[in-house]
């Protein structure tokens, strides 16, 4: 009994002098039966608080205070002064979603589509058998290609494109394929190629690959079952019946291949003939065959699982022929028909770009979509088409609602033999006429079966047509070794059968000074290399500030950074026999670059004359001639030296494309517009 009276008084005490919380009463019970009726804690506030019952509280007099009950808090909560806080914090709170939530649609909405990784940076084309032999046997290989991903990664490129690996009896390594999912012992493994397909990948670059559709080696298994009439495979390739007379064979048409004479060879094991676009030892597929279209997609399906990033489709144009075996036009028609024996003697029309051509080259894109869902990870398709005209080029772009190409390789400029302003302003504006709205355009200089660049316009062109390639929309393709300048080989001493033509762009690269220009270590390379390999490679020109090699890497680099060469518009201004002059300009921005290519003996012109409101001097960007870089010129008087160009960088507001007068030799590829503000791109132009 005492213990429990000192708790009481205890409590008492405690109460004594203070406001009641029962938020921080452990046992109400307790101090409601037992409290002294004379305690203060029993006075008219504390029951107030504390009792239950049904008569509402007083709490006029109470103030807020911690750990109050829910009656008091929402007293207080009701009262205005508590009220209209809480609700404007929750408008405004509201507010502010609502707000952050418009102005992300509104960014959406008005961005323009980024560039993908085959629009932001250059290509560069790589044939494996001449670019490094890792194994001392004289032909480049794959492992050799891996050891130079660090001199790829200097030229500023973004996409590795590696030419035709598969195994293959023919010795081009081009179109002969004997398995489509093997690489050709010459070049390695396939554990070789998934190395390398890693090792690309870890310097942030892509990797497409060649890939022909349209026929096989006469080796292939398909071939071999088909010529015994296997199963599904008697339809795998396009066989006919030839006629017999005096012991030679006709053909079933006139239909020519493209190395010339007919496009049909007999076979004895089938005894029929089978049809060849290219050489008697490469047949042409059955792409109306539903089984070949499927064999097809799953060897796409196959490399995609590899982890390839995209294709070059090569031969595209043939994929189909006319199922009617009509005889083909001649161009001469007073000819004598048995005479016609070369390709370019006949109308092509039931031999290329037939009716539902498209429609699987549509097919192929679409197998590629497939694998395009991860975020990063698009596949990438371009087409060849070689010495097809610019407008049925233009059809592989696709239709506006269905897509086919990314862009089919533009060889356009590989053809110039002869270097002038007119004729390299009239391939590009060929293109860009031409070119559906949205799509993306891209330029080559050079090529496995084209001549180099310093063969075919001279060497004095060479840091003139790179200028070029960096400094007009789109993506720019470089072949191996133009980079520094490298032209065809004299002569190719081999024993093996070649086409002789297609093989003096194709020798070895020149890496250095020593033997076999550092392409290989061993006693000789599958080809010879350039004669002017001591001056002309890459060690020799990493030191000279005025090499080709120096500037291609300076072109890369500008176009890669600035906004104005991957994303402007492209206007030109003048043209004549001699030079090309275009600006480089993007809504939003008041710089503007300014090239000037000559391709003439020299000049001077007067850019005065040609744009009112350019400053009286501007500075040089870049220049082909490196002692002028960064200085400013008189714009009045520019002279030129045959074969220079310039780089050149001044500001202003009153851009080209806005001009009523210069619309229609202005074009754009990708629009956009600049917020210096925001420092983000739109498309509120």
């Amino acid at each position: 009994m005492a213990k429990e009276k000192s708790k009481r008084d205890s409590i008492g005490i405690s109460m004594k002098g203070c406001q009641t919380n029962n938020g921080f009463v452990q046992n109400e019970d307790i101090l409601e039966k037992d409290l002294d009726p004379g305690s203060p804690a029993n006075s008219p506030q504390h029951s107030a608080l504390s009792s239950p019952g049904p008569e509402e509280p007083d709490l006029k007099d109470i103030q807020p205070y911690a750990g109050m009950p829910k009656e008091v808090l929402f007293h207080f909560s009701s009262q205005a002064c508590y009220r209209v806080p809480r609700e404007v914090l929750f408008w405004l709170t509201v507010a502010s979603v609502l707000v952050l939530t418009g102005i992300t649609i509104a960014i959406i909405a008005i961005s323009p589509k980024c560039l993908d990784w085959w629009q932001a940076g250059a290509m560069y084309q790589i044939y494996p058998r001449s670019f490094k032999d890792s194994n001392q046997d004289g032909n480049g290989d794959l492992k050799g290609i891996q050891d130079k991903l660090d001199y790829i990664t200097t030229l500023n490129i973004k996409t590795v494109w590696i030419t035709s690996f598969y195994k293959s009896p023919l010795k081009d390594f081009q179109h002969g394929v004997e398995d489509f999912r093997d690489i050709d012992p010459i070049f390695g493994t396939m554990k070789d190629f998934e190395n390398l397909v890693a090792a690309i990948h870890d310097k942030g670059l892509k990797l497409i690959i060649d890939f022909i559709p349209n026929h096989t080696s006469d080796k292939h298994a398909w071939f071999q079952r088909s010529r015994n009439r296997t199963g599904k495979y008697t339809d795998y390739y396009i066989w006919h019946d030839c006629l017999h007379e005096n012991g030679t064979i006709i053909p079933p048409n006139n239909w020519l291949s493209v190395h010339g004479n007919s496009s049909w060879h007999f076979d004895e094991a089938r005894n029929q003939c089978y049809f060849h676009q290219f050489t008697k030892e490469q047949p042409d597929l059955n792409l109306r065959n539903p089984d070949v279209q499927k064999e097809i997609e799953e060897i796409i399906q196959f490399w995609l699982a590899k982890g390839v990033d995209g294709f070059s489709l090569e031969a595209v144009k043939f994929l189909l022929e006319a199922k009617h075996l009509r005889d083909e036009a001649q161009v001469n028609e007073t000819q004598i028909p048995d005479t016609v024996t070369r390709y370019s003697e006949l109308y092509h029309d039931f031999t290329t770009t037939q009716v539902g051509m498209h429609d699987i080259v549509r097919s192929f894109r679409q197998t590629m979509d497939q694998h395009s869902r991860e975020p990063g990870r698009y596949r990438f398709m371009g087409t060849e088409a070689y010495g097809d005209s610019i407008d049925r080029t233009m059809m592989y772009y696709g239709l506006p609602f269905i897509q086919e190409a990314d862009f089919p390789f533009n060889d356009f400029l590989t053809r110039l033999d002869t270097p002038s302003g007119n004729s390299v302003l009239e391939v590009i504006t060929s293109w860009m006429e031409r070119m559906p709205e949205g799509k993306w355009p891209n330029w080559m200089l050079g090529g496995l079966d084209s001549t180099r660049l310093k063969s075919r316009l001279g060497k004095e062109y060479v840091n003139i047509m790179n200028m070029l390639l960096f400094t007009l929309p789109g993506t720019p393709i470089t072949y191996y070794g133009e980079e520094i300048g490298m032209g065809n080989i004299v002569t190719a001493n081999l024993n093996e059968s070649y086409n002789v033509d297609t093989l003096l762009s194709k020798s070895p690269m020149q890496w250095d000074n020593s033997s076999n220009a550092g392409f290989s270590e061993g006693s000789h390379s599958w080809l010879p290399t350039g004669s002017d390999y001591h001056t002309v490679n890459v060690e020799v020109q990493k030191t000279q500030s005025t090499s080709a090699l120096q500037l291609y890497q300076e072109l890369s680099l500008l176009r890669a950074d600035e906004l104005l060469l991957n994303r402007g518009w492209f206007c030109y201004l003048r043209t004549d026999g001699h030079s090309i002059v275009y600006t480089r300009e993007l809504d939003g921005m008041d710089r503007v670059f300014l090239v000037i290519l000559n391709f003439g003996e020299s000049s001077q012109l007067n850019l005065k004359e040609m744009i009112s409101n350019i400053p009286s001097r501007v500075r040089i960007r870049l220049s082909t001639k490196s002692a002028n870089k960064g200085s400013e010129v008189e714009t009045q008087a520019i002279t030129l030296d045959q074969g220079e160009g310039l780089l050149l960088e001044y500001n202003s507001k009153d851009l080209l494309h806005h001009q009523t007068d210069s619309r229609g030799r202005c074009f754009v590829s990708s629009r956009a517009c600049y917020s210096s503000m925001l420092n983000i791109l739109h498309s509120l132009c």
